[in-house]
């Protein structure tokens, strides 16, 4: 409403500074102080063509990120700590199998340790009869061979143990590999597991950096190029994120017909999330350069583009447009300006409309 009113006040502020002139007898419109102040200026100049392509995407993990865990044990699953979305730190606990492949481990540990025991006093005793020439020196070096080879073997059952952290029950604990979100689960309680499941048990991705994937149809793709500036924005939060096109995917999908590229995000904050749509903006310079004025100068009426050039409070001319681009703020002219000249910025299409009347 408010709104309304002050247009209305504008107006009439308009009608009433068109002077009459005696000696021809016609209406010379003049822009008050009010008016004046009112009104922003711009003045036209020349800048070089910029374009942007507007693509649809979406918001992806880094694979170099992504950590994909696989059963490398077989078991029933006994408990489960974490769930969809859980930021987790590198070693904490995910879940716990009951397997009886680690209980054969530690069988193999409790031998191999007991070997070892028994190779050390075996040593010693032709040790002793080497020592009363009750033996040969060959029986002694079969004795070292023999405890060699069993500590050799509890060496390699430790290296086992270490890679699975066990830590001497059958329990087998899955943790995580990296710090970052669970962005798939594929696990439950009670479920038996087998080292040849191809399907991850759980995905981890570090999210403070993501990946924009955009796709760009056939015609569109002469026109993108590594290195380009983009910004890239998504329906669930309105801040955009400015980068450039890392890498470019040289296949065409078979059936979308479009190529993809992508950009990467820092994510700071972690809003952005996997599976987000987005838009991706990819902005890029023409060989040429066109007068710019704002888009705000432009009037489109009676089916053509009109701007309002100001020469003084007394002498503002109605100039008609040929508009090359309009990208946002900034429209390009092809023809109707020069250089230099002065077009009404804000509330042009008021004094346009007291002007044409």
């Amino acid at each position: 409403m408010n709104r309304i009113i002050s247009i209305i006040a504008f107006a009439l502020l308009l009608c009433g500074c068109k002077e009459q002139v005696s000696d021809e007898h016609q209406t010379v419109f003049s822009m008050s102080d009010t008016m004046m102040a009112r009104c922003e200026f711009a003045t036209a100049s020349y800048e070089q063509v910029k374009n942007e392509i507007r693509l649809f995407g979406k918001i992806e993990a880094d694979n170099d990120r992504l950590s994909r865990i696989h059963p490398v044990l077989s078991g029933i699953v006994k408990s489960i700590d974490v769930g969809l979305g859980t930021h987790v730190k590198q070693g904490q606990l995910l879940a716990v199998l009951q397997s009886s492949e680690v209980a054969a481990f530690q069988q193999e540990k409790l031998d191999a340790e007991s070997d070892i025991v028994i190779a050390e006093k075996n040593l010693q005793v032709q040790q002793d009869l080497f020592a009363g020439r009750l033996n040969s020196e060959k029986d002694v070096a079969a004795a070292q061979t023999e405890l060699r080879k069993a500590r050799t073997r509890l060496d390699k059952i430790n290296e086992i143990h270490k890679i699975y952290r066990l830590n001497g029950n059958s329990d087998f604990r899955i943790v995580a590999p990296i710090s970052g979100f669970v962005i798939s689960k594929s696990i439950n309680i009670n479920e038996m597991l087998r080292p040849d499941d191809t399907e991850p048990l759980f995905s981890i991705a570090e999210m403070n950096e993501v990946l924009a994937v955009a796709y760009v149809n056939e015609n569109d793709i002469p026109r993108i190029k590594e290195g380009q500036e983009v910004t890239v924005s998504t329906v669930a939060f309105p801040d955009v994120h400015h980068g450039t096109i890392e890498k470019i995917y040289n296949i065409i999908d078979p059936s979308t017909k479009a190529m993809k590229f992508r950009v990467r995000i820092p994510n700071p904050d972690f809003r952005l999330k996997p599976e987000m749509n987005c838009t991706v903006t990819v902005n890029s310079t023409e060989e040429q350069e066109l007068i710019t004025i704002p888009s705000s100068a432009v009037i489109f009426d009676k089916g053509r583009y009109w701007t309002m050039v100001f020469h003084d409070r007394r002498n503002i001319e109605t100039r008609e447009l040929e508009v090359y681009r309009q990208l946002g703020e900034i429209t390009y002219v092809k023809a109707g300006l020069a250089a230099g000249e002065q077009v009404i910025s804000q509330n042009g299409l008021l004094i346009y409309d007291a002007i044409n009347d």
